[in-house]
């Protein structure tokens, strides 16, 4: 099992419980980002830099991940394609994306985005919180205690 995450957005506490889990578990993290990260030294933590663009980290991180593997992404479309390649999504806030949940948080996700150009709702997702980051430590210790 690998994780991947989706670097460019995934907040620098998430990353810095990623570094920590890395290291205590002997887990392969990767993180893929169309910019440069400053990472600890570790045999278990690497990243991929990608050319600018649309998708460019998104369709890294598809044709890489492998069934079993988690993949760290807020990214709902992203998810989407991991899962149906056999992979389990978490986002930063803990929740997880699985073959039984993303195609409904999927189609939720796009009847916003329709509502949102409509003028019919406005605003996103509130700022990361410290109950965000204790739900993504706790789903991710949860996770990798089944799966390793």
């Amino acid at each position: 099992m690998q994780i991947w995450v989706d670097a460019d957005a995934c907040p620098k506490a998430v990353k810095e419980i990623l570094f920590k889990t890395a290291i205590r578990r002997e887990v392969k993290t990767t993180l893929v980002a169309n910019q440069y990260l400053s990472v600890p030294s570790s045999t278990f933590i690497n990243t991929i830099k990608v050319s600018a663009g649309f998708n460019v980290a998104d369709n890294e991180i598809v044709e890489l991940c492998n069934p079993g593997d988690l993949v760290i992404t807020a990214d709902i479309p992203l998810a989407d394609k991991i899962v149906d390649k056999g992979a389990t999504g978490l986002n930063p806030r803990g929740e997880l994306y699985t073959i039984d949940n993303i195609k409904g948080i999927l189609s939720m996700r796009n009847l916003m985005e329709e509502l949102r150009s409509a003028g019919s709702v406005s605003g996103g997702p509130a700022a990361f919180s410290p109950k965000d980051r204790q739900n993504f430590t706790n789903q991710l210790d949860k996770y990798l205690t089944r799966h390793l």
